[in-house]
């Protein structure tokens, strides 16, 4: 008696030769490139444990016969480094909170057809886009006028609001149904409800989005602190980091040891190992909202 085929197996699609070499070849490349993005990040971690000795002598490994933790000690053996560590996690928690809420509900009201001049306000928004202020007003503006140097506002204000993070904003907002919105007017809702409550949760993605280029940017900073910022309890771990780099390069140029000449570098990796951590644990989780909220508003073809 013959066993009956099954319908799911009856009707299965059969790939030819062709579309099996073509499927594999697309796994072996897409390997091929995994290995080569990830690779850097390899050396870099592995490198920063091998001693600066063997690292002058043999270069860069990809597993190295010793390993040490002299590095680390360095940078960490400084006490400063944790304090300016709470600093620069301060300065990006509630600086992208700050800056997400602020941009979200400015770009709320660029695109909202009842707002009489959000057209004038988004060509506003857009010359800082093509050109900037200058240093110098820029400088009288936060130390003359705020009076906000040496504090975390002065590393916090400036970047705020970012008029490329707006317009991805902007263009969600104009794509979602005036309707809803309509309704809740109806129904007695005031502004800042229709926002918070029917708008703002239907906008997660590009939240998400602004929220990741808003962390990597103050994270990164140091631009800021170097101008405004002159108590050492203050500045952010990039600054520390510079400043750690900057002795060891100038103490590689008066020292003749090879000991000396390879500890920039020694350090440099690191300061790299401990300043990515951060940001590696963070975007895992938001990268499959990335592509999508960036691409908010593009032209579909």
């Amino acid at each position: 008696m013959l066993n009956p085929v099954h319908p799911r197996r009856r009707n299965a699609i059969r790939t030819s030769a062709g579309e099996r070499i073509y499927l594999t070849v697309c796994f072996l490349v897409l390997a091929c490139f995994f290995v080569a993005c990830l690779l850097p990040f390899y050396l870099i971690i592995i490198n920063s444990l091998v001693p600066a000795m063997d690292l002058s002598r043999g270069g860069f490994q990809l597993w190295p016969k010793t390993f040490s933790l002299d590095g680390y000690r360095y940078v960490l053996g400084n006490g400063k480094v944790f304090t300016n560590y709470l600093v620069s996690i301060t300065v990006t928690v509630c600086g992208t909170a700050l800056a997400t809420i602020v941009t979200a509900m400015f770009a709320y009201g660029l695109a909202h057809p009842r707002v009489k001049y959000r057209y004038k306000l988004s060509f506003l928004t857009y010359i800082p886009m093509i050109m900037g202020s200058g240093l110098v007003g820029f400088y009288l503006l936060v130390v003359s006028v705020l009076h906000i140097n040496d504090t975390l506002l002065a590393l916090i204000l400036p970047y705020v609001l970012s008029p490329f993070n707006t317009f991805i904003m902007v263009s969600h907002f104009r794509g979602l149904p005036y309707e809803l919105t309509e309704a809740a007017y109806i129904d007695g809702a005031h502004d800042g409800f229709v926002f918070f409550k029917v708008v703002w949760p239907m906008s997660v993605i590009p939240t998400v989005t602004i929220m990741l280029f808003y962390a990597l940017g103050y994270w990164n900073d140091w631009w800021l602190a170097n101008l405004f910022i002159t108590r050492t309890e203050l500045k952010p771990l990039q600054i520390l980091i510079r400043n750690i780099i900057s002795r060891q390069q100038m103490a590689a140029i008066m020292g003749s040891s090879a000991n000396f000449v390879m500890q920039p570098l020694t350090v440099q990796l690191v300061t790299v190992c401990i300043t990515i951590g951060p940001i590696l644990l963070v975007y895992p989780f938001v990268q499959k909202y990335f592509v999508q909220g960036i691409t908010v508003g593009a032209v579909k073809g």
